[in-house]
């Protein structure tokens, strides 16, 4: 028996045991299988960022915000860049870290809760 006469014959089998064909919906497409950044309610600027991080990095921020000034300049930075600006270097690995991490979707920084 070839390859092809065995694949038909186990096909077979399968969907003459089940009376309905599986729905595509049981197929789930690429497309669900990667994984994309939901867009955030809150904006997410310097400051929300780095207290996002904690461990004390969030003392940098008066330094950074008129360094770069927004977000996306501080998510493209380079280490050289952080320790010209004195920021010690557990505190750029954080931020290298997570920037790293935000770029992909896979943190975000938590909104601060509201007290009711």
């Amino acid at each position: 028996m070839n390859m092809m006469s065995v694949w038909r014959q186990i096909t077979n089998k399968t969907f003459q045991s089940s009376s309905t064909f599986p729905s595509p919906s049981l197929f789930p497409t690429p497309s669900r299988f990667f994984s994309s950044s939901s867009p955030y309610l809150v904006k997410v600027g310097i400051p929300e960022f780095l207290r996002g991080i904690g461990n004390g990095v969030e003392a940098h921020v008066q330094k950074l915000e008129t360094e770069f000034g927004d977000l996306h300049k501080l998510l493209v930075v380079r280490t050289l860049k952080l320790k010209k600006l004195e920021i010690p270097c557990k505190h750029r690995k954080l931020i290298l870290k997570y920037a790293q991490k935000y770029r992909v979707g896979l943190w975000r920084p938590r909104a601060d809760m509201v007290k009711v």
